[in-house]
Formats: C-alpha cells, structure tokens, sequence
C-alpha cells in the first residue's frame, strides 16, 4: 500500500553531472573496447539505448575526477543554491546508490563529512535504481512524522570505475554479454531534493509550490533470480568475499557489473501490474496525469511500457512523458532526482498538475512510483480521503492464464482485473510453506502423500459443484450449461487419477472415503458449492479461472523439482502432467464460456462476478495451500 503523506513539499531540485558530456563517437577514450566483439555489441546496445551523450567522473587516462561523495555533495549544493536556502536548516539527509566510495561507513555519513555538515542524522540507502526512491520516502517520513523541518534526499552513482579497460586485465579481457552490456549503458551523476513541512514556493516556480502525495514501492525478490549485480561469479554460484584474494575474485569475474537482460520483459509485466492495482485502488489517475517521468534504462523499453499500459486501458499520451536519458545518461538511482530536477528547472507548471513518476528496478526487481502534485502557495490544505487497504500485488515468473494482449474483444478490461488478482494469488502461492520446501529440494515422499490426501478429496468435488453450478442456471444459460457439462464430465474421475498416483507412490490409504480435505480445501468446497446453489452462478466461472490456471501454469513449474526431488516411477505423476497439458485445452473452453455470459447478462454485471468470485477462490485455495504441510487424519469426510 503507497504511503500518503499530507505535510511534505519539494523546496527545490538540483543536480550535479561531472566533467562535460561525452558523445558516443568519443566513448573509446573512457570505455576502451576489451576485445573484437566490443565494438560490434557496443553498436548494438547505442543503436538501442537512444542516449547521446552522458558524464563521467574519470578522466580518459582512468584517473578519477569525482569521488561517487563529492558527486552527491555537488547536487547538494545545487539543489540548495537553487532555492537559496541554507545546509544549516537540514536535520536529516537520506542517500541512495548501488554504492559509495567505500565498503563502510555508509554512504550518508560519507556525504555529511564531504559536506563538512553540522551533526544530523543519516540514513544509507543501498539498492539500485529504486534506492532513489527510498531516499525520498526515507527523507519524507521524517517530515510527514514531525520529526524534522527540512530533509535532503540524495542519490548518486558512479559506475565508471568499474568500466575501465584495467578491470578486466585479470581475465585476459574476455568476459560474457551480461557485463559487456552495461558498460555502454550506465553512466555517473547525482541528483537531490530538499524536502520540507512549509508552504514556501518551489525553487524557480513564484506562487507554486509541489506536494508529495504518495509514494509506493514494491520488491519481487522472493519470485525472481538476480538480475542486475554486482560481487558474484557468473553463475551466481560464489560471491566475491568466498575467494582467497580480491584479485582471484576479479579473475574469476565476481567483481563484474552484470545485467541477465533475458529476465528484463518481466521487470516491466510487474511494473505494470502494480501500476494497474494503484489505479484501481484509487491512488492515481491515468486522465489526471499531466507529466510521466519514467525511468528507462534504454528508448528501446518505451514501447514496451506504452504497450502494456494500452493493453491495460490504462495509457497515458507519449506527448505527457519527459525523460532526458538521451543526454544526461542512465544514472542508476540518481536518474529520478536529475530527471525531476531538470524537469522542474525547465517546464513551466501550473496549479492542479500531476507529476507521475515510475521507476523499475533490475537488481532482483522492484518497482518504484511518487505522485506529486503543484499546488497555488496560498491554496488551503487538501483533506485526504481514506482509501481501502490495497491487496499486496507481488509477482512471479509464471504468466496468467490469460494474456490480456491476446483478448477477445470486449474482454480485455476483465482479463487485465484478473491477471492482477493472479499475479497476486500465484506469488502467495510460491512463498507458501509447501512450494518453499519444493524449491529448496527438501521436499520428500511422505511430504508428497500427504499433500495427496487431501488434494484427492478436493479434486473429487469439482466436477460436483460444476454440475450444481450448470443445473442452476436459468434457460438463457442452457448452451453454456452444456458447455460446463462437457467440462464436468471430462474431469469427473480425475481424482481416481490422482489416487492412482497416491497408492502407485506409496500411499497406505485404500479406501478414498477415508481422506480428508485440510481446512482451507473444506473452505474452498463449502464456498463454490454453495454459489453453486444459486440461480445462475455465473461468478463460478471466476473460481475455474484460478482452478484451472493453478493447474496449468504453477503445476507444471513444479513438476521438474517434484520429479527431480522425489525417486517415484513416472506413473506416480500422471494427475500432475495431465493438468499441465489439458488444463490449456480447458482454459480455452473458459474463454467462449465467458463470450456467452458477456452476450446475456453484460460486461459490466458479469465482469464483477467473475472477478469477485476469482478473487474469494484465490484466498481459499491459498489457504489450501498453506495448510498441506499439516498432517490431516484419516476418517470420515463429511
């Protein structure tokens, strides 16, 4: 859930970008190729990136100009010789980078004494792209919580260092893509923000001053592998501290900056997942959007955003977006506060304007977002309106069921809604205490039966209410309840399949009707046959929606580790690889079913049942999730 904040506004915005911009053709000189495939990738990712010109902080001879410190303390006396105001009134100053001069002290604390500042208190931010961004909520909270006046948000990188041709002697100047890569897309910079409680106007801007409304940030690191890092070998498999020396780490490339772009198309599928659940829960408006600053890492990316969030409905017009990565660079996590600042340094703005602003982070993803907005000086405060808690909406390396892009029309808002709440409902899934011991090979042939029985009894109840569901709908349903009954009758002895699978991998159980469902499946069972009830139960195609997409995509990702970890013959499988090829073939059924409650009851009636009812069945089959771990007994299953 975003954190709002009522007292906070931006006093002024400044910069510091070292030495003077350095064009492509003179890259050379700073960057110097490895080897022959240098020059080839490096025309490939320019050709790509769109950035012209950038800054570094060393000199052509690799000598360092700036320490990551005095670029930090640059955009610091910017920033405040902007707004003409004094260091003296700061009390607290919050940096963010993927990394300072040093291993310690923090990076804050370093800025402080470059500063030479008076005693404050400091906090060290260290991340990537969106470390900027915790820097200003950090910065931002000690305002909002009364604990502070003015506070200064600094971010600032330096990746340079790392790109000399010298860092690479070690292994004979040959290294993989992956830190090939960012050596022509990252470049060194700062950029700060001076926050405080007052009205004052906004440095440059008489009569305006700019509020923070929100900011709201979200890590995926449980879902994803490491992206973007920097101190472990190219197979991740050691970091730089597991070698005897610094130099037998750089040699075997634990000191690489490295990028698995392959994983990047879903850094931004998440980005925009989030970005639709701020809009539906209220936090923004795409109408009300007058400015978006996005950060991307290359010009290649802007269609790629464009793209999702016109297939979510959710666009907002290119000629609203300002980014000025072609000629300052990709800065990291300064890339936001010089952006904002420059911004703000050469638009002019007007009262009731929103500045929208987005940052994905590669590291192990994350996505990071601020509203802000320009307010008369002399306007009288805005009430805040209390806001619903927002459902959490991590993210995981498994697609919904269905693509929103490849929707039928007219469906294309619901699959989007539904997407979002199984985006939500499958990350929960794989951090649930089942899957966790799945992924970590600690899962074991018992632990394998005794999800078996109570997933028997379970599965055994689905072609049930399914055959409840069709018998209760009214006759302009009747060509959907036959399409449900050929649905219920394909799978009505599924769970003799699944039991097979039980006794064929050791299970001791011979009568079914001695399994027992856990109490998330009880929950599940007594929800759907109960909806099932109903007249026309049209919401139930919403719970075959995370059923089926269950078995269709989270099933087949842990078939692998399931047969990998356990020694059973394939036989003891078969429930398991059918789900994952049919379950597509059902899936593909569910579409026309919803084309037909579309044609009678509606979109917009239909539409929220559906996702209604998804989102019920998606807390209960978590739960059912989360209780298989518990040993149910065996007995009576009424």
């Amino acid at each position: 859930m975003p954190v709002s904040f009522q007292r906070v506004y931006l006093e002024g915005a400044g910069y510091f970008m070292p030495g003077e911009p350095i064009p492509n053709d003179r890259m050379d000189a700073y960057i110097a190729p490895l080897n022959r495939m240098s020059e080839r990738i490096k025309r490939r990712i320019l050709a790509e990136n769109g950035i012209l010109t950038r800054h570094y902080a060393i000199d052509a001879e690799g000598v360092t100009r700036h320490t990551n410190a005095q670029l930090a303390a640059g955009a610091i006396r910017d920033c405040l010789q902007r707004g003409g105001a004094e260091l003296s009134r700061v009390s607290l100053l919050a940096s963010g980078s993927s990394g300072g001069d040093t291993l310690m002290p923090g990076f804050a604390n370093m800025i402080q004494g470059e500063l030479a500042a008076q005693p404050m208190e400091t906090h060290s931010v260290h991340g990537i792209c969106a470390a900027g961004v915790s820097a200003i909520q950090t910065a931002a909270q000690g305002i909002e919580l009364g604990a502070h006046r003015s506070a200064m948000a600094v971010a600032s990188e330096m990746p340079s260092r790392l790109f000399k041709r010298s860092r690479f002697a070690a292994r004979g100047y040959e290294t993989d893509f992956d830190s090939h890569f960012l050596r022509w897309m990252l470049s060194d910079g700062a950029g700060a923000l001076l926050l405080s409680d007052g009205a004052s106007a906004l440095a440059g801007s008489p009569g305006l001053r700019l509020k923070l409304k929100w900011v709201h940030q979200r890590a995926f690191s449980g879902d994803y592998p490491v992206c973007m890092q920097l101190g472990l070998t190219e197979d991740r498999a050691r970091g730089h501290l597991d070698f005897g020396s610094w130099a037998e780490a750089e040699a075997a490339g634990a000191l690489s900056l490295r990028q698995d772009i392959r994983l990047l198309p879903h850094l931004f599928d998440i980005g925009i997942h989030e970005y639709a659940g701020l809009v539906r829960d209220g936090w923004v408006d795409p109408k009300r959007v007058d400015h978006f600053l996005c950060h991307y890492s290359s010009e290649k990316f802007i269609p790629v955003v464009e793209d999702l969030m016109a297939k979510a409905d959710l666009s907002i017009p290119r000629e609203r977006w300002w980014s000025n990565l072609a000629w300052r660079g990709n800065t990291g996590a300064a890339s936001i506060l010089v952006m904002l600042a420059e911004f703000l340094h050469t638009k002019a703005l007007k009262p009731g304007e929103q500045i929208f602003c987005y940052v994905p982070e590669s590291g192990r993803f994350m996505a990071a977002y601020m509203l802000w907005e320009v307010e008369a000086v002399d306007a009288a405060p805005v009430a805040v309106v209390p806001r619903a808690a927002a459902v959490p909406d991590d993210d995981l390396v498994i697609a919904p069921p269905h693509d929103p892009a490849a929707a039928p029309e007219g469906l294309g808002a619901l699959l989007t809604e539904l997407a979002a709440i199984w985006h939500d409902y499958r990350s929960r899934v794989w951090r649930t205490p089942l899957v966790r011991q799945i992924r970590e090979r600690r899962f074991a042939v018992p632990d394998y039966l005794n999800w078996m029985e109570q997933w028997v009894p379970q599965v055994r109840e689905g072609s049930k209410w399914m055959r409840e569901g069709a018998a209760s709908l009214s006759e302009p349903y009747q060509m959907l309840a036959s399409l449900i009954g050929v649905h219920a009758g394909e799978e009505q002895n599924d769970f003799n399949i699944l039991f097979s699978d039980y006794r064929k991998a050791g299970g001791t159980v011979e009568n079914i009707e001695e399994l027992r469902r856990n109490p998330g499946g009880e929950a599940l069972n007594a929800y759907l046959h109960g909806l099932a009830a109903t007249r026309d139960p049209i919401g139930l195609l919403g719970a075959i929606y995370i059923i089926e997409g269950t078995g269709q995509r989270i099933v087949p990702a842990l078939l692998p580790l399931l047969k990998a970890s356990l020694k059973l013959p394939p036989d003891a499988f078969r429930f398991l690889e059918y789900h994952g090829h049919n379950d597509e073939n059902h899936l593909s059924r569910w579409l026309t079913a919803v084309e037909m409650v579309m044609a009678v009851e509606g979109q917009s009636r239909a539409a929220s049942q559906i996702v209604e009812t998804a989102r019920h069945t998606a807390a209960l089959y978590l739960m059912q999730f989360q209780h298989i771990t518990q040993r149910m007994p065996h007995g009576s299953n009424a």
